[in-house]
């Protein structure tokens, strides 16, 4: 399981600018949601086969805490790692953070996610090339399986039952 997260340099451009001078704030989500898609690319999970399979990545949730400004001459390392995978690998969460040359976190985005079946439009287990390719994805430090909330749910309905008896 890799541990180091996976690093990239974006090349911010003057559109990316707001006018307080600084990166606009829904650049750092376009920025992740890029690095995510090459991530899976280089590892197998083209946007070609997730088409010939019926199968993408949809977000639940997308939340970005901005610590300190970026500005457009700042040289800046966007790194992810995956944060969990439930345990049929239809969820996901992975985190990004930016961080200057002088190592100064800049902000922290975390987003949740599945796989969904493009032609059921239903939450499916991906590919099994998609399978591998999230099996060596740099995991964090806290990473952890997820077990589906129904399967918990019964797996506490027991316990309970044993302990009633």
């Amino acid at each position: 399981m890799a541990i180091q997260p996976v690093r990239s340099q974006p090349h911010l451009r003057c559109s990316d600018i707001d006018a307080n001078f600084h990166l606009r704030h829904s650049v750092y989500y376009d920025l992740c949601a890029q690095q995510r898609m090459e991530l899976l690319h280089s590892s197998g999970a083209t946007m070609g086969l997730m088409q010939e399979h019926a199968s993408g990545p949809i977000i639940f949730r997308e939340e970005c805490m901005f610590r300190h400004e970026i500005k457009l001459v700042d040289t800046i390392d966007l790194e992810v790692v995956v944060k969990y995978l439930s345990k049929d690998l239809r969820k996901f969460s992975f985190v990004h953070q930016f961080v200057k040359a002088d190592g100064t976190l800049c902000a922290t985005l975390t987003v949740e996610g599945a796989w969904m079946d493009t032609r059921t439009r239903k939450v499916a287990a991906p590919p099994l090339l998609v399978s591998d390719a999230l099996a060596h994805l740099p995991f964090a430090p806290d990473f952890s399986w997820r077990v589906r909330a129904a399967s918990a749910l019964a797996q506490y309905q027991r316990v309970t039952e044993g302990m009633l008896r």
